[in-house]
């Protein structure tokens, strides 16, 4: 008896096109803050001389703390782009996997900002049929192109092998009806 599976092509072996993280680049300003912020706490106990002596320069343990905090974060963040899906793995103590299977990306696009630019990085936003995750952000990725056209092929391959096909229907504002 068959059953509607048997009309899909073999999966055969999945494997890694690309596996990569957000660059700490995105959140230059955010350091930058964190340093300003220890140099003026610096300048602070040095000038000032209060009389709690060392006890001030212990609060450079509040900017260092948050430089490592979102350091540590964005680093724990990573991408993994197979023949089939995308994984998106965050999180330090507790870890969400979300999974987005590639026949479902409607459409992508790369922008890169100057900053990111002159870094050689660039953001991936993909537009999706995914009830759970309408859109996907990758943000601050190195050779952003070479990663949107493995992930075109990569789309295009699992839609063939599947036998799927995207169908575009225009939102018709006069009830659609021909005259």
């Amino acid at each position: 008896m068959p059953t509607e599976d048997a009309s899909i092509a073999p999966a055969g072996s999945e494997t890694t096109l690309w596996s990569g993280h957000t660059s700490q680049w995105v959140h230059f300003w955010y350091y930058f803050l964190c340093v300003l912020l220890a140099a003026g706490i610096a300048v602070g106990a040095t000038v000032l001389a209060l009389p709690t002596g060392a006890l001030s320069y212990a609060a450079l343990i509040i900017p260092v703390l948050m430089w490592l905090v979102r350091w540590w974060v964005t680093k724990c963040t990573t991408y993994e782009l197979t023949t089939q899906r995308l994984r998106i793995r965050a999180g330090i103590l507790s870890r969400k996997v979300d999974e987005l299977e590639l026949f479902r990306v409607r459409d992508y696009s790369i922008e890169q900002p100057f900053l990111l630019r002159l870094v050689g990085l660039g953001n991936l936003t993909m537009v999706t049929s995914d009830a759970t995750t309408p859109t996907v952000a990758m943000r601050a990725i190195p050779a952003v192109e070479s990663v949107r056209e493995k992930l075109r092929t990569a789309v295009q391959n699992e839609r063939d092998r599947k036998r799927v096909r995207q169908l575009d229907v225009d939102n018709v504002e006069d009830g659609g009806g021909l005259k």
